[in-house]
């Protein structure tokens, strides 16, 4: 059983479907890539697990538990964490401040303590500006602090919107690497990715989701060499 499934999900804005059908599944360990143009409905789609959407039609389950039904800081207590698009910081409160944000369900100061530790060994940055302004940080430093916040829920599952948008290459490159090593040390993430060839690079499994439907499926390394993959989002240089 997988430990994340997403079944016929439909998500409506008002009388506009986002959404129209979307299905996938996330093993434990995984690194799992939703991959498609803008405005197909991946952030809508994550959005809706995380409990700040409600679907209309369809189920989400963790773990073979329905998680469509329960609001967003039960499904964070159940250790789902998303970093959304965008970044999302307080950026006129410092770094540890919104760390500190990340933690906001938990009780056992010395296990947060220990967790800031950890982020500030991950991402050295912020450990040497921990009482800086977030909002005084480059695209690539405030990008390193939304992952840091949502890992201080100490999630079984983390989701990743866009954490490429707007970086350098050496940047996104950093940010890439950090999220295969979190997986490599047993966290399960859910990424959405506007760098395809990144995403699918990095995933064990990936999926394409087009005008709300989900119209490809794979192993990263299958989805690569395929010839539609290819045309619509790598462009003329991946063979």
């Amino acid at each position: 059983m997988s430990y994340l499934e997403v079944r016929d999900l439909t998500v409506a804005y008002g009388a506009i479907q986002a959404v129209r059908g979307v299905s996938f599944a996330v093993g434990r360990g995984e690194i799992v890539s939703l991959i498609g143009s803008n405005g197909a409905g991946k952030t809508t789609t994550l959005r809706t697990i995380s409990g700040l959407l409600r679907p209309v039609a369809g189920e989400i389950l963790l773990d073979g538990e329905p998680l469509h039904r329960l609001p967003a800081h039960e499904i964070l207590a159940r250790g789902v964490a998303h970093s959304p698009e965008g970044r999302r910081l307080f950026a006129r409160m410092t770094v540890e401040e919104n760390l500190r944000l990340g933690a906001h369900t938990r009780r056992d100061e010395p296990g947060i303590r220990s967790d800031l530790e950890r982020v500030y060994a991950m991402f050295p940055v912020l450990g040497e500006r921990r009482t800086a302004k977030a909002g005084l940080f480059s695209g690539g430093e405030q990008q390193m602090l939304a992952i840091g916040r949502a890992l201080m829920s100490r999630p079984q599952l983390l989701m990743l919107d866009e954490p490429s948008m707007g970086l350098s290459p050496i940047m996104t490159g950093q940010i890439l690497e950090t999220v295969r090593a979190l997986r490599d040390a047993g966290t399960t993430v859910l990424l959405v990715e506007q760098n395809a060839l990144a995403a699918l690079s990095l995933a064990d499994q990936a999926y394409v989701i087009d005008l709300g439907r989900t119209t490809l499926s794979g192993t990263g390394a299958q989805l690569l060499a395929d010839p539609r993959v290819q045309e619509a989002y790598l462009g003329d240089g991946v063979t």
